[in-house]
């Protein structure tokens, strides 16, 4: 069964060298556990996904520029997510704020080519069904 997602979640990037946090503002006024639930539109970069540390994706412009630059060494650069898309899939009878809630079973695809998933949801007894 799935976890619902709040504030403080736990976010790993599959080209990213860190793990980073999920900021939800309260702006829904929907509270799991505490901290503000959040539901698939908190994908805004900067906002309420944070840099990974560095990015270590091809795809990324300053990746492929400072690798160029080192002759072809994968060279990492710091890391500006790039989420134009919502969450995927969200939980399916839950919603907030008029949106699906967001689950720990979720992704969010970044521009240059990262997989965003949860390591840990930011709640331990709010379950979605």
């Amino acid at each position: 069964m799935a976890s619902q997602v709040s504030m403080g979640a736990t976010l790993k990037c599959s080209f990213g060298a860190a793990p980073s946090s999920l900021v939800v503002l309260p702006t829904n006024k929907v509270f799991a556990e505490g901290p503000p639930a959040a539901n698939i539109m908190d994908h805004i970069p900067l906002v309420n996904i944070m840099p990974f540390g560095t990015c270590n994706s091809p795809s990324n412009p300053t990746v492929a520029a400072a690798t160029t630059a080192a002759l072809g060494v994968l060279t990492p650069m710091p890391c500006v997510p790039a989420t134009v898309s919502p969450w995927a899939p969200g939980a399916p009878t839950v919603t907030i704020g008029n949106f699906p809630a967001l689950d720990n079973t979720s992704t969010c695809l970044c521009t240059w080519g990262g997989a965003i998933s949860f390591v840990a949801p930011g709640t331990v007894k709010t379950m979605i069904p």
